[in-house]
């Protein structure tokens, strides 16, 4: 594939246009991905080594099974599974998306949301196409429910990743906007290379996982973000197609192998926002997780195949925050409210405000050492490289 731009072109065009945080499609904002004769391309070929996939299992006639995820996918040869990533060539899986990111962008931590992971640092964002669920409400349907053959990509091997970040000046690499999981050993292989330079590593994921993979993940990635979607079975498997169990199991490992954790639970009017079902989603999370772990109430908006319902209620976020505090959690925040005065970070024990934020930039840092520069009370967090 060749570029219009050089490599030295690539990272000012980059450093010139995302400061502000906007979200960069490769296929539609740059013109350095080559546009594709969709009629006689094939980018599931695997091109070397690098592309054969990590957990699965081989079967009788060259069928191969999954174990990546909860799904579990029985997949035959030529074929995909769920998350269409990974496909089965002649008994061995593939992922097609190695090295394949369709989205880069530069951004603030605060976006992800990541309130206590080292505040107001810039991340390099990285996704590819692929998603293992299937919600109904995605905001960036557009890639995560995409192949990898319907959505241009930049081809940018782990080494070009590591050093694009750190020529760019920010502090870690994060994966996010689809669903990272499904690109699973170029995340794995790049955040162990950025640990090995001096970076730091995060992702933005559903955590639907299965256990053994997870671990080996958290060996290298250092925060992570968790969307908690709701706390039934049937929210799962009505609105994204999954189960609740898996996820709850992820943040339980991820709590015990000591890896900064935090929580989104988007609120979504009629469908998740019941006070019963907030408040035990609350108190699992103080029992199983402890008090101390940060979580983000955000606000849906209409999007994607759910457009019939309202905006949530400013209301119902503040209701539910106030249901949080109740159940023990001392730092929870209200987000896509712009300008509330829960969005900023106030100390658990004396009600200072620590970090004032607006949006996703940061007013004033007060914290000293990771501490409360009133009383001197510690708060939970990843502060300082």
């Amino acid at each position: 594939m060749t570029n219009r731009y050089s490599r030295r072109e690539f990272i000012a065009l980059l450093l010139r246009v995302l400061p502000a945080g906007c979200l960069w499609y490769i296929g539609h904002a740059f013109a350095g991905g080559e546009k594709k004769n969709r009629s006689t391309m094939s980018p599931s070929t695997p091109e070397t080594e690098k592309d054969r996939a990590y957990f699965y299992e081989s079967l009788p006639d060259r069928e191969v099974q999954c174990l990546l995820c909860p799904r579990k996918c029985l997949i035959g040869e030529g074929e995909r599974g769920t998350c269409r990533t990974r496909e089965n060539r002649g008994g061995t899986l593939y992922s097609l998306v190695y090295g394949k990111p369709c989205a880069i962008s530069v951004e603030p931590i605060e976006k992800a949301p990541l309130y206590h992971f080292m505040p107001g640092h810039r991340r390099l964002c990285l996704a590819t196409v692929g998603c293992n669920l299937t919600c109904a409400y995605c905001q960036n349907w557009h890639i995560s429910q995409r192949t990898v053959e319907e959505v241009e990509y930049r081809p940018l091997a782990p080494e070009g990743a590591v050093s694009l970040a750190r020529e760019s000046g920010v502090t870690s690499i994060c994966f996010t906007f689809t669903e990272p999981i499904v690109c699973f050993e170029y995340m794995y292989e790049t955040a162990h290379l950025a640990k090995q330079k001096g970076l730091h590593t995060a992702m933005v994921s559903n955590g639907y996982i299965n256990p053994d993979p997870l671990r080996q993940l958290l060996g290298v990635m250092d925060g992570i973000k968790i969307d908690l979607k709701g706390f039934t079975d049937e929210f799962y498997r009505d609105v994204s197609s999954g189960r609740l169990e898996p996820v709850l199991q992820t943040l339980q490992i991820i709590a015990q192998e000591g890896n900064w954790l935090e929580i989104v639970n988007l609120v979504v009017p009629t469908l998740n926002d019941d006070p019963d079902m907030i408040g035990r989603m609350c108190r699992w999370i103080v029992q199983n997780l402890g008090s101390g772990v940060p979580l983000h109430f955000t606000r849906f908006f209409p999007m994607y195949r759910l457009t019939s319902l309202p905006a949530t209620p400013v209301q119902t976020l503040e209701k539910a925050h106030a249901i949080a505090l109740e159940s023990g959690l001392q730092y929870v925040y209200i987000g896509n409210v712009p300008g509330h005065t829960r969005n900023s970070t106030y100390c658990s024990h004396c009600g200072e405000l620590l970090i004032h934020r607006l949006q996703f930039e940061i007013v004033e840092n007060r914290i000293t050492d990771g501490s409360c520069p009133s009383c001197g009370t510690r708060i939970p967090g990843y502060w300082s490289p």
